[in-house]
């Protein structure tokens, strides 16, 4: 059965006590299945891909794996602090991560990876439209600030204007309008959220003894919840809690026997799960979860010994009719139509159109290398194609649209041809031009979202 077609939650635990793992629960038939095999550590967290096909954490030697959740492969791609927090891009291709003092951007298709050098990074992770990184770092004075900074390294801009202590547990909402913070330590945890357009903040007012862990956004981002210590009885618990990203809207919803719990939210936001069966302050054997719409009875949906973390599969958001293509050999991103699929990392195809990529050698001008593409000797375009000049990404260029009695079986292609900024290295040759070939029906929406990277 391909488990990503069922909605499920990933914890590490230690069951049977050998090693930490992870396992996955399936919420409609109600089964775990272990996912690896002696590769976890008591700090190991599992990262979903927003397309559910991987995930991602950091096990055994302090390494970073991807596990194929269809094939089971793994790969070991790093080796990085634990407790590091991982994101994914928004296309699920590549997993970023902070290791001294760096942005690491590693591909898992092409399993090569870049860097941005960024003094003091913490907490990076993706905004939802893939081209920027949300980042915790110290200011000239040392105060730790949020930023953003282009997925090339370009246009950092700082966020916030805190004034004191340390922030920890970055988290930006899934839309990329706010972010969440705790401060200023572990024995007083005080939760943040900040409007990252306006830059201001709200201080949300947590549990009564100012102990607020594991924030967590909701999907729709209007909401955060998270753990919230008290004394009960003498003895430690911590209530299941949430409020509006601007506060005031508190509210307790369950009961975690254990001191902090990690927390989960379900894909459609209307379930939050928990870890609970703490005693004598040792560590969490159950999991939990409350309906936020009928909260008087939580249900136990996992008993195994110990358990560190948690993750719910998240939303995959499947209606948006256009996905991010992104090719780090010839430095060029834009979005085609989601239901096209891959014939090679070049080309994509749909029954109503397709795209192909390629880079020209050539010392001519720009005229000259469309005149040689448009009439080439085998009439892709037919005999008669036409020409016109263009400005793509502040470069020249030019379109090339075929005439009427272009050959059948070259589906309607026409293409752009734009000159680099700075000619790219490629398999040891140097190229000067970019091609794009599409079907003239696609053309001119897929450079639209055209861009050098």
């Amino acid at each position: 059965m391909n488990l990503t077609d069922r909605e499920a939650i990933l914890f590490n635990s230690n069951v049977g006590g050998a090693s930490y793992d992870i396992w996955l629960y399936h919420a409609l038939t109600g089964r775990t299945m272990k996912l690896t095999q002696n590769l976890g550590e008591e700090f190991s967290i599992p990262y979903w891909s927003p397309d559910l096909q991987h995930i991602a954490f950091i096990g055994k030697n302090n390494m970073v794996m991807v596990l194929n959740l269809n094939s089971r492969t793994l790969a070991q791609i790093d080796q990085i602090e634990p407790y590091t927090l991982l994101s994914w891009s928004p296309d699920s291709h590549y997993l970023t991560y902070v290791k001294n003092d760096r942005i690491v951007v590693y591909n898992i298709y092409a399993h090569t990876s870049g860097s941005i050098f960024q003094f003091g990074v913490t907490d990076v992770q993706w905004f939802p439209s893939g081209e920027a990184f949300l980042f915790a770092a110290p200011d000239e004075a040392g105060i730790t600030q949020l930023y953003k900074i282009n997925r090339d390294g370009m246009n950092k801009q700082q966020l916030t204007h805190n004034t004191e202590g340390p922030l920890h547990n970055v988290r930006i909402s899934p839309n990329g309008e706010f972010a969440l913070y705790t401060s200023p330590g572990a024995s007083i945890s005080l939760i943040t959220t900040v409007n990252l357009s306006t830059g201001v903040s709200y201080e949300l007012q947590g549990g009564p003894q100012a102990k607020n862990y594991f924030p967590e956004w909701s999907p729709d981002s209007t909401t955060v919840a998270y753990s919230a210590t008290d004394i009960v009885n003498n003895q430690y618990v911590s209530f299941i809690q949430t409020d509006s990203r601007t506060g005031g809207q508190q509210k307790t919803w369950a009961v975690s026997t254990c001191f902090s719990t990690p927390l989960s939210w379900s894909p459609d936001g209307k379930r939050l799960a928990y870890l609970s069966g703490c005693s004598n302050q040792e560590q969490a054997d159950e999991i939990w979860v409350i309906d936020l719409d009928h909260p008087n009875h939580p249900t136990k949906i996992v008993e195994a010994k110990w358990i560190t973390s948690l993750a719910w599969s998240p939303q995959v958001h499947e209606l948006d009719p256009y996905k991010l293509y992104l090719n780090q050999v010839y430095k060029v991103s834009f979005y085609f139509p989601r239901n096209w699929h891959k014939v090679t990392e070049e080309r994509f195809e749909g029954s109503d159109g397709f795209f192909q990529i390629s880079a020209i050698f050539s010392e001519e001008e720009i005229h000259e290398v469309c005149r040689d593409e448009a009439f080439h000797v085998l009439r892709p375009y037919g005999t008669n194609p036409r020409i016109f000049p263009a400005l793509v990404q502040a470069q020249e260029a030019c379109f090339i649209f075929p005439s009427e009695d272009q050959p059948v079986e070259m589906r309607n292609q026409a293409a752009l041809i734009v000159k680099y900024p700075t000619p790219v290295m490629i398999q040891g040759s140097t190229y000067s031009y970019f091609i794009l070939w599409a079907d003239q029906d696609h053309l001119i929406s897929l450079v639209k979202t055209f861009s050098f990277i």
